[in-house]
């Protein structure tokens, strides 16, 4: 079995919105890197062994005294370091150079001069230019260059755009080469990873797959284990991954609580009991779940009463079964991160994790996350190296309540097939005229309001349907999408037409922010 782990790239995170991305970039190139806190331990990291560090971005101010610092030693310990934007200040200040306000803030594209032609990081990185289009996010800029660094790169806008020490392997750079918008930003990052951290690129889909495969077979031996299948991508993955593994020895419950999108049900169970043979067993909970959703319009409210619902449901089925040892979860990532803050407390939690929603203590399983080292890109990889059909693993993203909080106020039964209807018309469209993967998310909302319409020679005075359709980079901010005039038409007639409890169609026109991208 290949090491995945033999070399790697350590990111030391000081609260840039890009510091996710520098580690998906560095995997794209073939090294696994792992995120931690800035004020991580000088022994975590020495126990890690790094390759190499990279120091990230950050919103702090670096001229001001309370702002993020790095444990001094880190700076000993015989490992290239690459920091970028916040990073590169923090590094120039901490080994004696200096900071200041920038004159020009910089938001944007930038044009960086090169200033020496055999930088080992800058250095013929584009062949045919002694220039560099790159993206600039910054309002200080080094003003005094560290004792023993260099300058190998300049803007109009920033004298000192980046800076080496070849004798101790560090580098700084003002921009950002993890975004797709600095051209050569890929190169960059392979001349640090690659060319001076001399890492071996073993970060691959198929090694990834079989180490996975053969970590769980040896894991889970020759006991049984359970999975809430949901039709998900990271359960879905999950899914097939344990099936290579222990055959089986894998029960997946599949709940339908009557807020899956058309034909989901039928899907995942053709596809994973029927064309992959992997044990499902579905559960009809439709009834249950509109019961406990009835009188109930608050949209925390709703989230609580579906996730505790499916708890409960799952919590029944699960006692059904004999001699189960281990739970699975689609627990990725992001996950792990946004759940971790820094050990100062400098770096905020972003959210608290529970992958299935706190599962009662009488389920004494051991659990099992074999996706919890992954990005949802990668995840998505693996699921087309094992077979999963590229419909399931790139459709746009489903909320955990489903249609519950794609119908506003309360949810009913009927309003729910309605909805099911509409959305799937606007799916249908959205495929037929190649726009589904043009655009990040589409969907369709259920208003619960009567409008008058006409259809032939009656009155009609029925429910509105909402579409809403975003393009996003990381689903953090957004701007709706400007669909074709002729393509909403016919999406809209069709709704109305093939709907007999629909008499209108509106378009959401709403960025985030101020609006949120889903309703509720």
């Amino acid at each position: 079995m290949i090491n995945l782990y033999q070399d790697k790239i350590l990111i030391l995170d000081f609260g840039s919105q890009y510091t996710q991305l520098i580690a998906r970039r560095i995997r794209e190139i073939g090294v696994y890197s792992e995120l931690m806190a800035f004020d991580v331990s000088l022994d975590v990291i020495k126990n890690f062994n790094p390759n190499g560090i990279i120091l990230s971005g950050g919103p702090d101010s670096v001229t001001d005294p309370s702002s993020s610092r790095l444990d001094p030693d880190i700076f000993n310990l015989n490992i290239p370091i690459l920091g970028i934007c916040y990073g590169m200040q923090v590094m120039s200040i901490q080994l004696g150079g200096e900071a200041k306000l920038a004159e020009k803030h910089e938001y944007g594209f930038s044009e960086i001069s090169l200033k020496e032609k055999n930088s080992k990081l800058l250095g013929g990185v584009d062949k045919n230019s002694e220039t560099l289009a790159v993206w600039m996010s910054h309002g200080i800029e080094v003003s005094r260059i560290p004792p023993g660094f260099k300058l190998i790169a300049s803007s109009d806008n920033c004298s000192i755009a980046a800076i080496e020490n070849e004798k101790r392997s560090f580098y700084g750079i003002q921009f950002h080469p993890e975004v797709t918008h600095t051209k050569n930003g890929k190169e960059i990052l392979e001349r640090f990873v690659l060319d001076i951290c001399k890492s071996i690129k073993n970060w691959t889909v198929k090694n990834i797959v079989n180490n996975l495969t053969e970590k769980l077979s040896r894991e889970i031996g020759s006991k049984k284990i359970i999975l809430g299948l949901s039709g998900g991508v990271d359960s879905s993955v999950v899914a097939s991954l344990l099936n290579n593994a222990v055959g089986k020895q894998l029960t997946c419950i599949f709940v339908d609580n009557g807020l899956l999108r058309l034909g989901e049900a039928k899907q995942v169970m053709e596809v994973f009991s029927k064309n992959m043979g992997v044990k499902v067993i579905k559960v009809d909970a439709r009834e249950r779940f509109y019961k406990a959703l009835s009188g109930e319009s608050d949209p925390e409210q709703k989230r609580k009463i579906i996730g505790k619902c499916f708890i409960d449901v799952f919590d029944d089925e699960s006692k059904k079964l004999k001699n189960i040892d281990f739970l699975a979860q689609g627990t990725i990532y992001p996950d792990v991160i946004e759940s971790a803050g820094s050990s100062s407390g400098n770096a905020k939690v972003i959210k608290s994790h529970h992958n299935v929603g706190g599962l009662p203590a009488e389920i004494n399983f051991k659990l099992i996350e074999p996706l919890r080292e992954l990005f949802k890109d990668e995840v998505r990889k693996i699921g087309e190296e094992l077979g999963i059909p590229k419909d399931m693993l790139y459709r746009h993203p489903f909320p955990g309540p489903g249609l519950g909080v794609r119908i506003l106020g309360e949810v009913k039964k009927e309003y729910a097939e309605i909805l099911r209807k509409a959305d799937n018309i606007f799916m249908d469209e959205l495929t037929k005229n190649n726009l589904y993967y043009k655009i990040n998310q589409a969907f369709a909302v259920f208003l619960p309001i009567k409008s008058v319409g006409v259809t032939g020679d009656e009155r009609r005075y029925e429910y509105v349907i909402a579409l809403r359709a975003v393009e996003t980079i990381d689903f953090m901010t957004a701007t709706w999408a400007k669909l074709p005039y002729d393509f909403l038409d016919k999406v809209s007639n069709r709704i109305i037409n093939e709907i007999d409890k629909v008499s209108r169609v509106v378009y959401d026109i709403s960025g985030k922010p101020p609006a949120t991208i889903e309703w509720e």
